[in-house]
């Protein structure tokens, strides 16, 4: 039976808003997602007193720009993941929804605001991360060093854990956030390198690769952690190499998910792979001795972080325990 397509004009409108760069390409019709990647509407109290919280200290959250799935079960659960310096990305790559173009001047006050939400929401552990800033000196890494320093000062007890771009060219940008000690250093490879030129095509794979590498060779006890898209057309052998390239840069967590066309104009899914086979690829990982997995559709960088932040310490602290 073919598959059923379906174009939302709604969202091919909003891709010429939010994706100048995009809106001469063709068309991809959006396919319909299978049963078990739906997901219910938030409704839930919690969920708009996130919302309102984050709109009072003027966030902006990865959660609503990259229109995440799990929104409703993140924010029910004042779970967030905020994004920094803007919602403008200088980077057009295929799969991502953020908008594009020039973003504007940084604003010094976001690290304090940043820092009080989390205070007030109670956070045991907190997700930041970014657009990408190709237009600044240093890609924007004393901004992240600052979130994490005010965090530090306003939430003491919240382990913090930054998703951050690849500061491919910018010198000297990943010290100074390595410098500010976050306990989880986060940054997606996203797909298999074939599929780069086409999927990401400002970023380099080994650019990425090294990124995480060095963190580990900076600070040994920060966690590096990176995420996959599947069903962007990757072979499973493509996928069993990337996951050995991350362990030989001794990257500690590894998640994956099913990629989800945001707009017509967008990388179209090529299919959609089953919970079976996610189950298949984690087992796959955790043989390759990633310390922490989380692969099934659903999953993204920042889903169930905090339980996924404790789970990973105590299998460190396993590991410890094994090489004594």
């Amino acid at each position: 039976m073919p598959t059923r397509v379906i174009i939302d004009h709604r969202k091919k409108d909003a891709a010429k808003l939010r994706h100048p760069e995009k809106a001469h390409r063709p068309d991809n019709p959006i396919a319909r997602k299978p049963e078990w990647i739906r997901v219910k509407a938030p409704n839930h109290p919690t969920y708009h007193e996130t919302r309102a919280l984050m709109r009072d200290n003027k966030l902006v959250t990865v959660c609503e720009e990259a229109a995440c799935p799990n929104i409703g079960e993140c924010w029910s659960q004042r779970h967030a993941t905020m994004m920094i310096m803007g919602e403008i990305c200088t980077r057009a790559c295929a799969f991502c929804n953020v908008s594009t173009g020039m973003p504007l001047p940084l604003d010094a006050d976001e690290p304090h605001r940043v820092a009080e939400a989390v205070a007030k929401l109670g956070l045991r552990h907190v997700v930041i991360t970014s657009v990408d800033r190709d237009d600044l000196t240093d890609g924007g890494a004393a901004h992240f060093a600052a979130v994490i320093k005010a965090i530090r000062g306003a939430a003491p007890q919240t382990t913090i854990e930054i998703l951050t771009p690849d500061f491919l060219r910018k010198n000297n940008a990943l010290e100074v956030v390595v410098e500010a000690r976050p306990d989880v250093f986060n940054h997606n490879l996203e797909t298999v390198p074939r599929l780069y030129p086409t999927i990401r095509p400002g970023a380099r794979y080994y650019q990425s690769l090294r990124l995480l590498d060095r963190v580990k060779q900076l600070d040994p006890s920060i966690f590096t952690k990176s995420g996959l898209m599947l069903g962007l057309g990757e072979e499973k052998m493509e996928l069993a190499q990337v996951m050995d390239d991350l362990r030989v840069a001794d990257v500690d967590f590894i998640t994956m998910g099913q990629y989800l066309q945001p707009t017509v104009k967008h990388a179209p899914v090529a299919r959609f792979v089953t919970p079976e086979e996610f189950e298949d690829y984690g087992g796959i990982a955790r043989v390759k001795g990633f310390l922490q997995v989380s692969s099934s559709p659903l999953t993204r960088s920042s889903y169930h972080a905090d339980s996924d932040f404790a789970a990973l310490r105590e299998a460190r602290a396993e590991r410890l325990k094994e090489m004594r």
